[in-house]
């Protein structure tokens, strides 16, 4: 159970880093304005948005190894086999980067037009404005959907079982198929989800007040 505990915090972690990669550069892309990138990301976020992550998962999971072994036989390589970890982070990091898109493409859109230009009115570059003005502004906006998406990812983890990884759900059924004690061992998952849950929400609570000072309070 605890190794089940752990491999869920590892996975869910992997896959919350890329979907903030994700998110970010889907945002960046969406607000750029060029027509064929906002409709490529539109579609993307608007699938997975739309597909049950379950779908998505087993979906993407085969059908992506499965494209992968096609392309490297094209090329006259032999098929490799995906480890199951590394699957689990990069499919749940996917879906976890449309949800993103829309949360820290909504948090730019929430920072006042005139910060950013009075940075271009002072000369400032791109990248300078993006890391001095964009992303101090964008945090505090962000932060609330941000630890719902890391709540939900956790949560999602349980889903990877179905292709067999082996996480805290599984390992729970696992422990309980052997002993037959299915109250005890789903129960003790459910207490284990909690806990993350509690420390993640004090965590996020810790990191909004932090990002938050000096900002005006909204009653």
């Amino acid at each position: 159970m605890l190794e089940g505990a752990f491999a869920t915090l590892a996975i869910s972690g992997g896959a919350y880093v890329i979907g903030v990669l994700i998110g970010l550069a889907g945002a960046l892309g969406k607000l750029s304005g060029f027509k064929p990138v906002v409709v490529g990301l539109n579609v993307y976020t608007t699938a997975v948005r739309a597909i049950p992550e379950l779908v998505l998962i087993v979906g993407l999971f085969y059908a992506g190894t499965d494209g992968l072994n096609r392309l490297l036989a094209m090329a006259n390589f032999s098929p490799i086999e995906i480890n199951g970890f590394l699957a689990a982070v990069i499919v749940l990091g996917i879906v976890q980067g449309a949800y993103m898109t829309e949360v820290l493409r909504a948090a730019i859109l929430a920072i006042p037009v005139g910060c950013i230009e009075a940075a271009k009115a002072v000369g400032m570059a791109p990248l300078l404005r993006f890391r001095r003005v964009v992303l101090p502004a964008l945090i505090p906006n962000a932060l609330p959907g941000m630890g719902n998406l890391w709540m939900n990812v956790t949560k999602d983890s349980a889903l990877i079982a179905v292709v067999g990884y082996q996480e805290l759900a599984l390992s729970a059924r696992i422990a309980a198929g052997n002993t037959k004690e299915y109250f005890l061992f789903f129960l003790a998952a459910a207490f284990v989800y909690l806990i993350i849950s509690l420390v993640s929400s004090f965590v996020f609570r810790l990191a909004d007040r932090r990002f938050r000072r000096g900002l005006p309070h909204v009653a």
